[in-house]
């Protein structure tokens, strides 16, 4: 985080949430420390030597969390850990199982399984039942097309029922999934699907958003003319649910899932392919992150159920594009018997505290929001009322960190009673590495601690561990969601190059962090040059792409910076050709260029003209030095003269005058 809060004369900022026994009496951990000591003999009074157990002897811990949630597997695992190696580490080999399977025989039973909330219309419940006839339905009409193990899924879809049944419909086939949001312009979506070249692309007409509809058909149509290994499109009619679709168009998703059918699941082996989320695109096309059927499912069971407190009694409600881990993340919830909402609309529409609203209306217990929008919150003066919070026990805050406005704000609005989970994971492993805990104290500007399983350290730049001092994030032992390597990617080179080149051995992850005496964490943003806005992370590669196809632009340099107040400025310096001045006229068409292609999200908040950018001598673009210049950090301190092809323009960009402004997004 940007600022820190004001300590107290022990060094420790204000506690805001304190365990009691009953909260560890009415947990899911504290009905694991139970049948830890009832089946193993193992004691662990505090939760720092649960965790050091948890990391030092993963083979007990793994093997634990299997037989304490009883994950049924249609044959048995020889070993929980082959080897520790990183990469390479070897997961519950023999295991067969399969995701959807897990997800479906979890999901509650004497509730609805899903809620789904749109920002205009009723709510929708979609029970158990329901689900699992339209889950077999969709599979068998995937079958189809052709779709079996191994083939590939791609859906164009926003946070809505159809995109769960498509994600286990296409699971219990053995096939693998994949998918991005429908605010992505044609240009993302292709360097994302198009890199795993899908069998079926299941897609959306349209969507609303802040109170506006977006028809997506024609992007659709040129998605499927550009992938040609799409043999079917299935059309989920959303905006337009009467229109006639001609057969070019594809085919209805309500008439392929009209008679429910029992779904048949696939049996995987334990690091068979599940899905590909995508990484940011920073050097060049997004990397296809693959995860596995059973890292997947024996992670999400410890991380929601062990460290979250999911219980089956609970409503989750995390509102997330398709396009962010924190949507493969939220139906993860299903695992527990929880009912997960599904909201398909702007946080902040028609009012600031939306997003509040929908939790009260479903009866959310559990309530994940990106801190920006509790930022966004504070600032505009929200005051909740008290049904709004009535239901609520846990309030995640995620996705960047939250300033101290931020967790003022929360702490006043929601008081003791709530506890105030702030997490930090990532797309890299699907999950989160550090958050709170029924058993752990919350304080003001800090995430409680490192969750079960997760033997994070920081390390300075020699691999030396350091506490209450920055340092780089990195895992030191294995986890079983760490990818299975990257798609197309056959021999693990880009794998390697992504998370072990900087530490032998070691995965360097990307953010700077500090571990505090107290085993507190705190995050301090990204250490490398991925952008990261309101927690989804954004390529620089693909801003290039767009703008420096611009006739007018002959050379760009984006760069994200955190904000003292805990906002974010992404700013973009753009060298004009011979004879062009970037007017408001060019900002604005860069805007809606952007906007168009990409997304609402990359756009910048800043367009300046710029004479030239900073090259290394082997061309790369210096995101990073220049990113430490505008933070402050002197020139001679962020990159060194001789390692740059063009020294004259460090110094403009320490200082740059030229004039900006700020486009509306």
């Amino acid at each position: 985080m940007s600022a820190t809060a004001p300590e107290d004369e022990s060094g420790a900022p204000p506690l805001l949430w304190q365990p009691t026994a009953a909260d560890r009496e009415h947990s899911r951990v504290g009905d694991f420390l139970r049948w830890l000591d009832r089946e193993r003999d193992l004691a662990f009074p505090e939760y720092d030597e649960l965790w050091r157990w948890s990391v030092e002897d993963l083979e007990a811990f793994w093997d634990a969390v299997w037989r304490f949630f009883a994950l049924p597997s249609s044959a048995p695992y020889s070993s929980v850990l082959r080897s520790r190696t990183m990469p390479g580490a070897r997961w519950f080999e023999g295991a067969r199982l399969n995701y959807a399977e897990a997800i479906l025989a979890r999901a509650p039973e004497d509730r609805p399984a899903l809620i789904a909330v749109a920002e205009e219309g009723p709510a929708r419940e979609i029970w158990r039942g329901e689900l699992r006839g339209q889950v077999g339905a969709l599979a068998a009409a995937l079958r189809d097309f052709g779709v079996g193990p191994g083939d590939r899924v791609a859906a164009y879809l926003p946070n809505i029922p159809e995109a769960v049944v498509g994600l286990l419909a296409t699971a219990s086939l053995g096939a693998v999934w994949t998918s991005c949001a429908p605010d992505f312009g044609l240009r993302s979506v292709l360097d994302r699907l198009g890199q795993v070249e899908p069998t079926v692309l299941i897609a959306v007409d349209g969507y609303r958003w802040g109170g506006r509809q977006h028809d997506r058909r024609d992007v659709v149509a040129q998605l499927r003319a550009a992938m040609p290994s799409v043999r079917a499109v299935i059309m989920v009619q959303s905006l337009y649910p009467d229109a006639p679709l001609a057969p070019s168009e594809g085919l209805p998703y309500s008439h392929l899932v009209a008679q429910p059918r029992e779904p048949v699941f696939e049996q995987m082996d334990f690091a068979a392919p599940l899905w590909v989320l995508f990484s940011s695109g920073t050097t060049g096309l997004p990397k296809g992150i693959v995860h596995g059927h059973g890292g997947i499912v024996v992670e999400h069971l410890k991380a929601l159920g062990l460290c979250l407190d999911l219980r089956p009694d609970d409503t989750f409600f995390f509102p997330s594009s398709t396009s962010w881990m924190a949507w493969n993340f939220l139906v993860g919830g299903l695992l527990h018997g929880s009912t997960v909402v599904l909201y398909d609309g702007s946080p902040a529409h028609p009012s600031p505290d939306a997003l509040w609203q929908v939790a009260a209306r479903t009866g959310a217990t559990v309530l994940g929001m990106g801190s920006a929008y509790a930022t966004a919150c504070a600032k505009a003066g929200v005051v909740l009322a008290g049904d709004t919070r009535a239901r609520l026990r846990t309030v995640i805050p995620t996705g960047s960190p939250l300033p101290l406005s931020g967790w003022q704000w929360l702490s006043d609005q929601l008081g003791p009673q709530v506890r105030i989970d702030s997490i930090c994971g990532g797309t890299d492993a699907c999950t989160a590495f550090f958050g709170g805990s029924p058993l752990l104290p919350v304080w003001q500007g800090e995430i409680s601690g490192r969750w079960l399983g997760v033997d994070a350290a920081a390390y300075d730049p020699a691999g030396h561990p350091l506490v209450d001092h920055m340092g780089e994030f990195v895992l030191t032992a294995p986890m079983p969601s760490m990818p299975v390597g990257f798609w197309q990617d056959p021999e693990g080179t880009r794998y390697r190059s992504s998370y072990f080149e900087t530490f032998d051995g070691v995965w360097r992850q990307g953010d700077w962090i500090t571990l505090t005496e107290r085993g507190s964490v705190v995050v301090s943003g990204r250490s490398d040059a991925t952008l990261n806005r309101g927690g989804v992370r954004l390529g620089s590669a693909e801003i290039y792409g767009v703008v420096e196809s611009m006739p007018e632009i002959v050379d760009s340099l984006v760069i994200g910076i955190e904000l003292p107040d805990g906002g974010y400025s992404l700013r973009l310096f753009v060298v004009p050709a011979a004879g062009v001045e970037v007017d408001d006229d060019l900002r604005e068409r860069i805007v809606r260029t952007l906007r168009q292609e990409l997304s609402p999200r990359h756009v910048p908040d800043e367009i300046v003209a710029a004479p030239g950018v900073p090259r290394t001598l082997t061309g790369k673009k210096l995101e990073i030095p220049v990113k430490r210049m505008l933070q402050g950090t002197d020139v001679d301190a962020a990159v060194s003269d001789g390692a740059v092809d063009r020294p004259d323009l460090l110094s403009w960009f320490a200082a740059p005058t030229s004039p900006a402004s700020r486009p509306s997004r």
